[in-house]
């Protein structure tokens, strides 16, 4: 079996609004809006986040994205106007994350991975 993308889908109530969060977080339009109610960004070559109307499973989604610099991150969040970010918290190895959830609930974790 081979696969040649990971598509990671977040299901939102309102697609209008959780369009605008997360192009406050991703700090650029979406890549694409192939139809009405789905919007994806291209976070990595074979990677992409999918925000989709759903509001029956909206706030469920658990996304991890690795990062390079958290602390850096963190700070383009906070300057783009995504503040709701929990507390940086310590892992095995010294990694590091920390989480923040879109308006519906749906959770996604930063996290920081040196030893990757």
């Amino acid at each position: 079996m081979s696969f040649t993308h990971v598509l990671a889908v977040a299901p939102v109530t309102d697609i209008d609004a959780a369009v605008t969060w997360y192009e406050r977080f991703f700090g650029r339009p979406a890549d694409t809006r192939p139809m009405a109610g789905l919007a994806d960004w291209h976070v990595t070559s074979c990677g992409w986040v999918q925000v989709f109307q759903s509001p029956e499973h909206a706030g469920s989604t658990l996304l991890n994205l690795a990062v390079e610099d958290l602390d850096r991150t963190l700070q383009d969040l906070a300057e783009r106007g995504v503040t709701t970010v929990g507390e940086i918290q310590p892992g095995a190895q010294q990694v590091r994350f920390a989480a923040v959830h879109d308006p519906d609930g749906n959770r996604i974790t930063l996290i920081e991975n040196p030893v990757a």
